[in-house]
């Protein structure tokens, strides 16, 4: 991966914060003529730094409003079990593996509350799942927004 250099990183959490937000601008707050911007872009895009631009939806925008973070420790060497038991499930968006307390971290969308609590039923039911912790996510802080 590219080494980055401060002028990278803020690059970057500008566009965190605003992907949609003109050159100029960008030149403008990081201090940086509108053709090093462009160069720095095009390399980390290239480089596969920068893997896609987005859109940041309100939450009622939604298609599966309810969002959440479980946590799941592993039985012994059953990870790559589970990890197959968990990619059968569309509401599932990713699966992270972890160090620490947990093996796994996994997203969840959900459309309501009751399909939620219906897939964390499942999910304790998969042969290797130890134990899981969930957290439903209430807000996402813009890391732009400083």
């Amino acid at each position: 991966m590219a080494d980055l250099d401060s002028v990278d990183r803020r690059l970057i959490a500008l566009l965190r914060g605003h992907a949609r937000m003109p050159v100029v601008e960008l030149a403008r707050r990081l201090g940086v003529s509108r053709a090093t911007v462009q160069n720095r872009m095009q390399r980390l895009e290239r480089e596969g730094v920068i893997r896609g631009y987005t859109v940041e939806l309100k939450a009622e925008a939604e298609e599966h409003p309810i969002r959440a973070l479980a946590m799941i420790a592993v039985e012994g060497k059953k990870g790559a079990q589970v990890c197959r038991a968990l990619r059968g499930y569309p509401d599932i968006v990713a699966i992270h593996n972890t160090n620490g307390r947990w093996d796994l971290v996994v997203e969840i969308r959900t459309e309501t509350l009751e399909s939620f609590n219906r897939l964390l039923g499942e999910l304790r039911l998969i042969d290797g799942v130890v134990t899981s912790e969930t957290s439903l996510l209430l807000d996402t802080l813009n890391l732009g927004e400083r």
